[in-house]
């Protein structure tokens, strides 16, 4: 069911925005800014971005250690493609296919990998909420040249992250408590099917709390993300230059959390919603030409959409998997019988 209304709906919000951002643009222009751009800056940062996904695959071997304590590395890589291929091609299902991929290769449920990806969301919450605070402290950031509408809602925004990880790590320090607060406050504020569905949300996040109980695990978790996340704002800062565009990396950070949560919007590759973060990021916030940032946005997401979504599409082959199998969820026990777990590959 759930696949029968979100990838139309996820297809819509993509072409809104992009018929939004682009309506009042030359394309030529766009596309002048494109073929003016440095493709050897370009091409690295598309090298930086897809070696995010091996820094991921290291990061999860943390979070699944009290279900699996030797994961192996092959087997977290490819569900880490497959997944993110997924998210590429059907909105918001790579969660559910990298829990599933990682199930047909290694003796994992499928709904406890998929509660490590929980706890994997908050930990990435953490990171992104401090680039956006290292962002706004730093001295390069045009707080005063900006509309007072922007400035409220970047310190909304960094409010709302606030509160999420505190929640989360009330969840954490204090689960059974939390968890009753929880329960309590989605039963009286919205609809059964929506309160219901944030209390099992919150259920698999304290399952997959196990991985994060213990400095052991919890700060090497923390150490990678911080890796991910400052790594991919490399990417995006190469990718700057690559354009013309001469911002301090600290505008990477930035850029960086726009477009991490406006990714949570459910489209397909992120087509739109990237765009429409980085457009705001960079030509509302730090003055750079529309036309410059457009540019940037297009070039640097096609150019980082189709490494992994090959290299996804090629281990989801070798497991036998379809795209329709991978969108199910974590849960469902009709999955096929898995194959023999491989264990190919140290495990860092």
């Amino acid at each position: 069911m759930r696949g029968r209304w979100i990838t139309p709906l996820g297809l819509g919000i993509a072409a809104v925005l992009l018929w939004w951002l682009f309506r009042d643009e030359n394309p030529a222009e766009i596309w002048g800014y494109i073929r003016r751009a440095n493709f050897g800056l370009l091409l690295l940062a598309v090298v930086l971005t897809t070696a995010t996904f091996p820094v991921r695959a290291i990061r999860w071997r943390y979070l699944l250690a009290p279900a699996q304590s030797a994961a192996p590395f092959r087997s977290r890589f490819e569900a880490v493609c497959i997944g993110f291929m997924a998210n590429n091609l059907l909105p918001r299902a790579g969660e559910f296919a990298r829990a599933y991929a990682y199930s047909r290769r290694e003796p994992v449920p499928a709904a406890t990998a998929f509660a490590t990806l929980v706890v994997e969301r908050f930990l990435d919450g953490i990171a992104i909420l401090l680039l956006l605070l290292l962002a706004l402290a730093s001295p390069g950031f045009p707080a005063g040249d900006l509309p007072p509408g922007i400035v409220a809602g970047v310190r909304v925004v960094c409010l709302f992250l606030g509160l999420v990880v505190a929640g989360s790590a009330c969840l954490l320090g204090a689960p059974g408590p939390a968890m009753r607060a929880t329960a309590w406050l989605a039963r009286s504020l919205l609809p059964a099917r929506a309160a219901d569905a944030s209390v099992d949300l919150a259920q698999r996040f304290v399952e997959g709390l196990a991985a994060l109980r213990g400095w052991r695990l919890m700060l090497p978790a923390l150490g990678w993300s911080l890796g991910v996340w400052t790594l991919q704002s490399l990417s995006f800062w190469v990718g700057f230059l690559a354009f013309d565009i001469h911002l301090p990396f600290d505008a990477a950070f930035f850029t960086n959390g726009s477009v991490a949560i406006a990714s949570t919007i459910p489209t397909p590759g992120f087509f739109g919603t990237f765009h429409a973060a980085a457009k705001l990021a960079l030509a509302d916030v730090y003055a750079v030409a529309e036309a410059s940032a457009l540019g940037f946005a297009v070039g640097w997401h096609l150019g980082s959409f189709f490494p992994i979504t090959i290299i996804g599409l090629w281990y989801a082959r070798g497991l036998g998997l379809s795209l329709k199998e991978v969108r199910g969820r974590p849960g469902d026990e009709t999955r096929r019988d898995r194959p023999e777990s491989r264990s190919e590959g140290p495990a860092e």
